[in-house]
């Protein structure tokens, strides 16, 4: 649902600055990979040491490059299936690394396993979720389904929880810290739900595709 309204939104307000970078001579491979270099960084460095305010700070100042890039190659002309290709397999690493970071914290310092085991599932499920569209669509299916939980959704949901949980560092109360935990039970919740989702949809897909095709072949009989 977000993919769909919010990404509209801020590619109108981002174009002014992928126009930017293009008289400038930046590519938009270039921003891509900086962009997916720096979520890693703010996911990788902060988030195993607890400090998740400045992690989604860091985060948040790359993670729009998603967006930069794209908008980028349509004002140049230059989209391209290397492109699109490049664009989605960098989003599959920044988002195992938001989760791993999650992870890292809580099987270190955090000291929670359910939770730490709760991130695993999270990062594995998101990277399903993402497998599930795309297979389907390379045996001709459109897999035409909104999840309830999507990429966008994910990452909105657990970096705002984090960069709240943060606060904690500048004397927030204690009690802000349960909003992680919080968001990320919603996120697995929500990345199941939308598993399952997908996998009915494609099975749906497929027996339909199966029987026109079998209907096809014994009208040309």
């Amino acid at each position: 649902m977000l993919n769909k309204y919010a990404r509209a939104f801020f590619t109108r307000v981002l174009t002014p600055f992928a126009a930017f970078l293009l008289r400038r001579g930046v590519s938009p491979d270039a921003v891509t990979l900086i962009g997916t270099a720096g979520v890693m960084a703010g996911a990788l460095v902060f988030f195993p040491r607890g400090e998740f305010f400045w992690g989604t700070i860091t985060i948040t100042l790359f993670v729009f490059s998603d967006l930069v890039d794209g908008n980028m190659a349509r004002q140049a002309g230059i989209s391209s299936r290397w492109g699109a290709f490049l664009d989605s397999t960098l989003d599959r690493v920044a988002d195992a690394a938001i989760f791993g970071g999650f992870a890292l914290w809580y099987a270190g310092t955090g000291d929670d396993n359910a939770l730490c085991a709760v991130a695993i599932f999270c990062l594995a499920s998101g990277q399903v979720v993402s497998y599930t569209k795309a297979r389907g669509e390379s045996i001709g299916l459109p897999v035409a389904v909104n999840g309830l939980v999507e990429r966008a959704e994910r990452l909105v949901i657990s970096l705002v929880a984090a960069g709240l949980s943060g606060l904690q560092t500048f004397g927030a109360p204690s009690w802000i810290g349960v909003l992680l935990p919080v968001a990320l039970w919603i996120v697995a919740a929500g990345s199941l739900v939308t598993l399952v989702q997908r996998v009915v949809t494609v099975r749906r897909e497929s027996a339909e595709a199966d029987a026109a095709a079998a209907t096809a072949e014994g009208g040309a009989a």
